[in-house]
């Protein structure tokens, strides 16, 4: 059967640039060479590998199953009315989603001075269908090939231009400690991480003693927890048959349920210098959150001894994450609340609810009424500051793209 014959729109026009931004949450798809070039030699027939099958797709092959991205998740530069859920081969995609010279000038379009990427949807926002192998040689050899992928080719080829992330090792939290001490000492800043382990049969983050060896070196190294929404596997789900735009809309709630969830398991209360940043879970019910967790320690905790830190939950909250803002304009005017200097923008880049092209045009719009200095601070400052990456200085910034 051939193969649909998918449209892509002509490039965007150039965005005039108002603001340095670093969006923390965009998407890469793995350029099919990847693996295979950085496996061990006596591995290398068994790293993963793009094949093309019977129907004409593409497709991963890896420990002997198929692996793709769901179409939903590359729709940047085609017109809304051929977006589906089908996947989509190389050439049907916008050259950005796996090119990163294509990506910067992308970037540049949409005047993104920076961006954290996460890994395509085929291997989980973290990486978790490379880690979770049963073959541990094998898998940590596939967390590494990306790891190095990452720092050398995709950072690497603009290290202004990309915060390098690396992928963590699941199984044994010694281990994967140790990788992030070598990482940190290679540059890499974050590391993205699963908001809920048990979801994928590992300790819960409740058990404190199982994960203290990670959580420690991403503290004492200063490495970022990255935590996107759904990485574990988990998305709130409505009624059958409500279909993608309610899964969609409660995608917020997620961070909601992991953020709650990672205060009262005390985890920022245990590292104070531990930063997490919730990636594409917006800002809206932030304050909620912070309500909710004064009223429940002063009502349902009140005088037991089920909080025994001298931090309260909320102010742990407000201490230890980074919320990410897609588009929240009904929650702007709580930023203080929510603490101006924690809120960051991502571009969600390049999927179905990205803000490309217009993510310049957006901030001027939702910025309109705040004063410079905090606009300034929420659209890459903020990132800037934690991630510890560069704003652009002088004529750092490249000229826009001719059209």
């Amino acid at each position: 059967m051939p193969r649909p014959n998918w449209q892509l729109l002509p490039d965007p026009e150039p965005q005039e640039r108002s603001y340095s931004i670093i969006s923390v949450d965009d998407h890469l798809t793995e350029p099919a060479d990847i693996f295979v070039k950085r496996f061990p030699a006596k591995l290398r027939d068994r790293a993963p590998q793009v094949i093309t099958t019977p129907d004409g797709s593409e497709a991963w092959v890896y420990r002997d199953r198929l692996y793709r991205d769901n179409g939903m998740s590359v729709v940047a530069g085609r017109p809304q009315s051929e977006w589906s859920l089908d996947p989509l081969n190389f050439d049907e995609m916008r050259r950005a989603a796996w090119d990163v010279h294509a990506r910067v000038r992308d970037m540049d379009v949409d005047g993104i001075w920076a961006s954290l990427c996460f890994p395509s949807g085929a291997w989980g926002f973290t990486g978790r269908v490379l880690s979770m192998n049963n073959d541990t040689e094998v898998g940590l050899a596939a967390v590494r090939a990306w790891n190095s992928w990452m720092l050398e080719e995709w950072h690497g080829a603009y290290p202004e231009r990309f915060i390098p992330m690396q992928l963590p090792w699941f199984k044994d939290p010694v281990l994967a400690g140790e990788e992030v001490r070598r990482n940190a000492e290679l540059g890499f800043t974050s590391v993205s991480f699963l908001e809920s382990p048990h979801l994928l049969k590992l300790p819960p983050i409740t058990d404190h003693k199982h994960w203290e060896p990670f959580f420690k070196a991403c503290e004492e190294t200063e490495t970022v927890l990255s935590l996107h929404c759904g990485a574990s596997g988990f998305v709130l789900q409505g009624s059958p048959g409500g279909g993608l735009n309610v899964q969609t809309s409660l995608f917020p709630a997620g961070a909601f349920c992991a953020a709650i969830d990672w205060v009262w398991a005390g985890i920022p209360a245990r590292y104070p210098d531990l930063k997490i940043a919730l990636s594409e879970g917006g800002i809206g019910w932030v304050p909620m959150a912070i309500n909710r967790l004064d009223y429940v320690l002063e009502h349902s905790g009140a005088g037991t001894d089920s909080w025994p830190y001298d931090v309260t939950p909320s102010e742990a909250l407000r201490r230890n994450f980074y919320f990410c803002m897609l588009d929240d304009p009904g929650t702007l005017d709580q930023r203080h609340m929510i603490g101006v200097d924690h809120i960051m923008f991502e571009t969600d880049f390049p999927h179905a609810d990205s803000t490309w092209p217009n993510s310049q045009q957006l901030l001027r719009k939702r910025f309109a009424d705040i004063p410079q200095h905090e606009a300034m601070a929420m659209a890459g400052g903020n990132a800037a500051r934690i991630f510890r990456h560069p704003l652009p200085q002088g004529d750092a910034w490249p000229a826009i793209p001719a059209h």
